[in-house]
Order: structure tokens, then sequence, then C-alpha cells
């Protein structure tokens, strides 16, 4: 099976043609790179609780991932990525972790991500917003029509209506796997898939404006599960050089929470 991702040793890995960014071929991806960051998360909190007990020996850490949020700090060249996490706020109820990303000898993505105890609230549980209809009886969308690059060609999208300007709702798959001979949790290979909200909803094509986003904050108020990403995203772009992409995210079982990207847009040079 294909994946975007090798691993090298225990915190290096190398990216494959699969990874390849959309804006420049020599660049990763983010969306794998950010799923591949939460996958570095899972194998240290694991580490952190062997035989799944906590460190302090109290009982298996029911805590789950509420929000992680990524600052991309610049070009994310492909080459060899090297991911280092600490726990940098340990707590029975809440934890916070941080984890950063090295490229070519400097920080290119810091990520903080923190993990909340879970409490049954079902009895007062309510506020979000209507599932999506499912995505089997759609029809795939050829994203590659506007987008090159290797992480675009592994994905299969359906929209769920033809996309306009600033606007779509679709859902993503894909068969590749996040690393080679791994497997992942069910939020990091969701959350593989996010960041690709920026493209799905293109208000200007990316042959006339450039509009990469700097960061992507993810929160969950339920455990996404299952293998399709259901983004309903919305693209603004404002009047001096700002732009957000806002998404509801979905899986098949209905909406688990919002992702938000700020974007820097200029003209092509």
């Amino acid at each position: 099976m294909s994946a975007y991702f090798e691993r090298l040793d225990s915190d290096r890995y190398r990216p494959t043609i699969h990874a390849g960014g959309a804006w420049n071929a020599a660049e990763i991806h983010f969306s794998p790179l950010g799923g591949l960051v939460v996958h570095a998360i899972d194998l240290h909190r694991a580490a952190q609780a062997p035989d799944g007990q906590q460190p302090d020996g109290q009982q298996p850490d029911s805590k789950q991932l509420g929000r992680i949020s990524f600052d991309i700090l610049g070009f994310l060249a492909a080459e060899d990525c090297t991911i280092r996490v600490e726990t940098i706020r340990p707590g029975r109820t809440i934890e916070l972790v941080e984890a950063s990303v090295a490229i070519a000898g400097r920080t290119a993505v810091l990520a903080r991500a923190w993990f909340i105890d879970v409490v049954d609230t079902t009895s007062v549980a309510g506020g979000e917003p209507e599932a999506l209809p499912g995505p089997d009886a759609l029809t795939r969308w050829p994203m590659d029509d506007t987008w090159p690059g290797g992480y675009i060609d592994s994905l299969e999208v359906r929209p769920l209506r033809p996309p306009v300007p600033g606007r779509a709702t679709a859902w993503l798959g894909t068969d590749t796997r996040l690393v080679a001979g791994e497997i992942a949790s069910p939020h990091a290979s969701f959350i593989t898939l996010v960041d690709t909200a920026n493209g799905i909803a293109v208000r200007q094509p990316p042959t006339s404006w450039l509009y990469p986003n700097l960061d992507l904050t993810i929160h969950l108020y339920r455990q996404p599960e299952g293998s399709w990403v259901g983004l309903d995203t919305t693209v603004t772009f404002g009047p001096a050089g700002h732009g957000l992409t806002s998404s509801v995210l979905h899986d098949t079982s209905g909406p688990v929470g919002r992702a938000e990207q700020i974007l820097t847009i200029r003209p092509p040079r």
C-alpha cells in the first residue's frame, strides 16, 4: 500500500511522492504533514503511559484530542522531517502537548494539542449543525484539474454539488497510508485530509492569485471515525491581503468540529 511518509528512525520521516505539494512540486503538502504530527504526538503519549497506565500509576488515560493548532513557519521542503514532541502541561483531566517539525535544519512547523478527559455528557449534548448526506451516491470530482501535486493525486473528492467560488461541500477519502507499515489513529487519519479545505472552495484560480494558509486550527467536540472526511467550507478574502478558510468538519455519522485557516493573499510574482 502506498504511503505519504516512510519512517527513517524514531523521530525522522521521509516524504514520498504522494505528499507532494500543490503550490510547489518541491514542497510537502501540509495536509499529510499535519496528520504525521498528530501520529507522532499519539506515539509520544503512548510511550509516556506504558501498558495503558499513566506515569503516576492512575487508571488508563481516557483523554481525547480536543484541539490542535499548527503554525506553518515557511517553505515545507520535500526533504526528511524530524518531529520532536514534549508534554508541557501534564494532568489527570487536561493535557497540553507541543510538537515541532524541523526540515533542512530549521523549524518549519510548531503545533500544540489539548487533550481533554472523557465525561458522559450525552444528556446535555446538542447545538451541532445538521449532518451531511453521505458520500456513497456522489460522483468523483477531478480536483487535479485545478491543483497539481502528488497529494492531490492521492485523493478521492466527492462534492455534494458543484463547487462555486469560495464555497464547497465535499467528502474526501484516500487509500494512501499515513506512514508506511504503521497504523494511524482515527483522529490522525482524519486530520491528514483537513488542510485540503483551502483547495476545495477556490475563490480565485491559483494561477491568478496565491493564497497559502499560515496556520490550521482544528477543534473537535466529537472524535472522528471512519475513512471519509466531510468538509463544509467557506473561503473569505478581505480587502487587505488577508483571508480565512472556515470549515465544519464531518464524518459519516455527523459533524465533529471546525477548522480555521488564515490566508495570506497576493498576486503571483
